[in-house]
């Protein structure tokens, strides 16, 4: 009986139940694992760990200094301006305009209209084909005549007015043609005192005076120098520094020869005594 039960018992059993136990249990164990990482859940990536499926590029952030150096760098210089443009002459047109530009602030209409220099104190200007002896030879032909008469002290029958010592010395160099006998006068501050200036004007006869408004000014503040005589005043108009700058773009220059011509020069001009040039 009990083999018969046992013999039922074995063939009443599935198949793969027919092994040992030992066997029964590892292949067991082995089916589990197998069916848990099957339908084990795969972690779903974090956010922050999530890669995009295209790449693309972010450009960084601009900040405040980045875009002033930007905002800067395509700021037109006036450099870059005048290089492109054509040189234009200086005319009487330009010192009036700027004349008003610069005493509007602090004048009443009436007073501007008094400052309106009559076109006959004007000499013609310079087309930007003289040289400088060319171009005084034009607007004074009897220069020689009026040196000859010319015998005041602390006085100088024309002055030349440019930005600089150095476009002075240039300045007194290329006259030559036209200064001939004439005793010449370097007007500004570069390794000279005003002091000295002043004694050597009181000294001897100087018939051209060549300089800054600045120093110029100086000397007419301390007597030095007495304008009454004076017939001709130049500006160096047309120059160019190496910042491509004419002298009355400069704003410290600028100011400087308006208060010079404040100091008696638009009374001279309005008297028609005083005649000027633009070279």
């Amino acid at each position: 009986m009990a083999d018969d039960l046992g013999d039922e018992w074995w063939e009443n059993q599935p198949a793969g139940a027919a092994s040992s136990p030992e066997a029964s249990d590892g292949e067991g164990r082995g089916d589990t694992e197998m069916m848990q990482q099957e339908t084990a859940p795969v972690p779903a990536l974090s956010k922050k760990t999530r890669q995009p499926k295209e790449c693309f590029l972010v450009q960084p952030k601009e900040t405040k200094e980045n875009a002033t150096k930007t905002r800067k760098r395509r700021k037109k210089k006036i450099t870059d301006v005048l290089a492109k443009s054509e040189p234009k002459p200086g005319t009487p047109e330009d010192l009036q305009k700027l004349m008003k530009d610069y005493y509007s602030s602090n004048r009443s209409v009436i007073e501007l209209e008094e400052l309106n220099l009559p076109d006959s104190c004007f000499l013609k200007a310079n087309d930007l084909t003289h040289s400088l002896s060319s171009y005084l030879k034009e607007i004074c032909p009897k220069w020689v005549k009026l040196r000859k008469n010319h015998n005041e002290k602390k006085s100088v029958l024309m002055l030349i007015i440019c930005s600089s010592a150095l476009r002075a010395l240039e300045l007194i160099r290329s006259m030559t043609a036209f200064r001939g006998d004439s005793k010449v006068m370097k007007l500004f501050a570069k390794h000279i005192k005003v002091q000295e200036q002043v004694k050597l004007l009181e000294k001897r006869v100087v018939h051209l005076g060549v300089g800054t408004p600045g120093r110029i000014k100086e000397l007419i503040k301390q007597g030095g120098l007495n304008l009454n005589p004076l017939k001709f005043l130049v500006f160096d108009w047309n120059w160019r520094d190496q910042k491509l700058r004419r002298m009355m773009d400069i704003p410290e220059i600028r100011k400087e020869v308006f208060e010079l011509l404040e100091m008696g020069v638009l009374s001279l001009c309005k008297s028609e005594s005083l005649k000027l040039g633009l070279f």
